[in-house]
């Protein structure tokens, strides 16, 4: 959500971020920029993480992958905002985790400044997704696949403060910690129905 209206693809923890288009995006930014200030004062080691559109089992109900999973199992239309014209880097919880781990054991250094601003804070912020953009009408496509029913789609406008693109650079964490992602988009939808439907009791 940080980098806002940037249009270039992939994002990089290099673009600015200062001009967010949500409350929600200005509050994730305010964090950084705190957390920022107290590595700076207080020596206090900070890595932020930016994940890009986790999915899968125990995620919250309100997310688009359960909404459209539950409507499209008792037959209630799933909300399509663009009219699907939507590109998301959607990231698999495993790789989420994943690239926490790598992260955790390893906090930042002093780093220097950017042009040339001096710093003293051993702070860091890093991408984690699945760095490979996927359309959202093939997102649904593989989720009617797998559950073995066609979705009801309402298209609507888009929402007042999202973005119609995102996918990770994950070039950073690669290099620091070699990260990278192994559950591809239709693996990671396989395996969240599969858990849904043990999880609500739901039979094939």
């Amino acid at each position: 959500s940080v980098y806002g209206g940037n249009t270039t693809l992939p994002f990089t923890e290099t673009d600015n971020v200062d001009q967010p288009i949500s409350l929600y995006a200005a509050t994730k930014r305010a964090n950084e920029l705190m957390a920022h200030v107290y590595s700076h004062l207080y020596g206090l080691a900070t890595t932020g993480l930016r994940f890009f559109t986790v999915y899968g089992p125990w995620g919250r109900p309100d997310m688009a992958l359960f909404k459209f999973t539950r409507n499209i199992l008792s037959g209630e239309p799933i909300p399509v905002y663009n009219r699907g014209q939507m590109v998301r880097d959607f990231t698999y919880i495993d790789d989420v985790v994943e690239g926490v781990i790598r992260v955790i054991d390893k906090p930042p250094k002093v780093t220097a400044g950017s042009e040339g601003i001096a710093t003293l804070a051993p702070w860091q912020i890093y991408n984690i997704g699945n760095s490979h953009r996927v359309q959202l009408m093939d997102y649904i496509s593989t989720l009617e696949r797998e559950l073995g029913k066609k979705a009801q789609l309402s298209f609507l406008p888009m929402q007042d403060g999202d973005v119609p693109a995102t996918e990770a650079d994950i070039g950073k964490l690669e290099s620091d910690f070699g990260y990278r992602p192994q559950i591809k988009f239709e693996e990671g939808i396989a395996r969240f129905v599969a858990w849904y439907r043990a999880y609500y009791g739901i039979e094939v």
